[in-house]
Parts: structure tokens; C-alpha cells; sequence
């Protein structure tokens, strides 16, 4: 449930350097409806927003930082709520590929597949497709889900790939990041087995690859 209103007071507050102001409107929106409906219906759109002010350079460095920092404080209260969730599902590995340190995303995925019961072992920004791959057989994992921001990180994936073939395993490999909106043939190209819309379509996808019976 979109409020258009409500998003463009989240983006104005951030243009403005009100992190105080944003994070009020924020929480008085999970007060009413929840984190997950905070991240899905404010956070996200107000991100993309922003993203796309940056890409055309009309937003200045500090408004950009005071973006990020925003999200960070939105996701922990998330996790912070949804803690005592019961994980039922997993262990999935993720992280963002070699070169790659636009965390937001990835740290969305990760609350929401808490929230959906997935065991999650976040592996952090710039991570060897040798650690990934070392990290899904150490925790029995059957899916590494792969964040990257720009086609230039995004290729680096293809490790990930050739590290899971060289070893014989049968491990599923998620995709997901702006890029891949940009170019969808590239999660093929990548050698990824799938990739999500947005953060909450990432359970789905999760579940999907582990049953193909379930709809992604």
C-alpha cells in the first residue's frame, strides 16, 4: 500500500538532512502497519527515488550518505523486531560478489528472508567466489544468493558459477541487484539460477529454487 505522499515526505526530509524528521515518519508508518510494510511501501521507493537522483548527479554526496544511514537505522529496528522468528528454512549464504559494496539491498534480503524463517549467513561486501562457495558447503547450504549493483561487479559472478561447477555441487546461485532490473538476459549470462523483483519477492524465489513445484 503505497502512500505516494508519505514517500515523497520520506525523500523531502532526506534532501533536507532531517534524519530525525525521516526516521519519525518512518516509525510512525510501522506503528500503523509494520516494518515489513515500512521497507516494501517507504523505504524502498523513497531508495529508489534517491538512486535515481544520484545516477543523474542531482543529489548532493551528503544527501546520499544520509540516505544509506536512514536505511541502516530502518533495517536494524526490522531485525530487532523480528527476531524471535523461528527459522525453519535454510541455511542460505549471501553477500555482495568480488569488488562489490552497495550493502542496502543485500541487507534487505536478509531481513526479509529472516522474516520469512530462512537460517541467513550474510558474508558482508567483497566477497571471493571461493568464500561462497567454501561457506555453503561448510553450513550445508543449498542456495548462495549474490548481490551486485553494476555490470562491471555483476560479471564477477561467472566465479561463483565456475567455483560451483569445478566442485561438482549442487548449489543453487540467486541474483539480484539493480543491474539485473537494467539487463534481465545477464542473470543467464552470469550462470545465475534465478533473481527476485524487489527484496520481498526474495523468499519466493528462495523457495522456488529449493522446489521448482513452487512459484516463484
Amino acid at each position: 500500500m503505497i502512500d505516494e505522499r508519505a514517500v515523497r515526505d520520506v525523500i523531502e526530509f532526506i534532501l533536507a538532512g532531517n534524519r530525525q524528521e525521516a526516521m519519525d515518519r518512518l516509525e510512525e508508518w510501522a506503528g500503523r502497519f509494520h516494518w515489513r510494510s515500512t521497507i516494501i511501501d517507504l523505504l524502498e521507493p523513497a531508495l529508489d527515488e534517491i538512486g535515481r537522483r544520484w545516477t543523474a548527479d542531482k543529489i548532493s554526496l551528503a544527501a546520499g550518505y544520509l540516505a544509506g544511514k536512514i536505511a541502516e537505522d530502518v533495517l536494524l529496528k526490522a531485525v530487532q523486531a523480528e527476531e524471535a522468528v523461528p527459522e525453519t528454512k535454510g541455511p542460505i549464504v549471501i553477500g555482495n560478489v568480488e569488488d562489490d559494496y552497495h550493502s542496502l539491498g543485500r541487507r534487505m534480503i536478509g531481513v526479509f528472508l529472516r522474516t520469512a524463517g530462512w537460517k541467513v549467513i550474510d558474508l558482508g561486501n567483497d566477497v571471493q567466489a571461493t568464500d561462497f562457495v567454501d561457506a555453503a558447503v561448510a553450513h550445508d547450504a543449498k542456495i548462495i544468493g549474490v548481490s551486485a549493483m553494476m555490470l562491471t561487479t555483476a560479471e564477477n559472478i561467472r566465479k561463483i558459477r565456475l567455483e560451483i561447477d569445478r566442485q561438482g555441487l549442487s548449489i543453487k546461485l540467486a541474483v539480484g541487484g539493480a543491474v539485473f532490473k537494467i539487463r534481465p538476459e545477464l542473470v543467464a549470462e552470469v550462470g545465475g539460477d534465478g533473481t527476485a523483483a524487489n527484496a520481498v519477492d526474495v523468499p519466493r524465489l528462495m523457495d522456488h529454487l529449493l522446489d521448482p513445484g513452487e512459484k516463484p
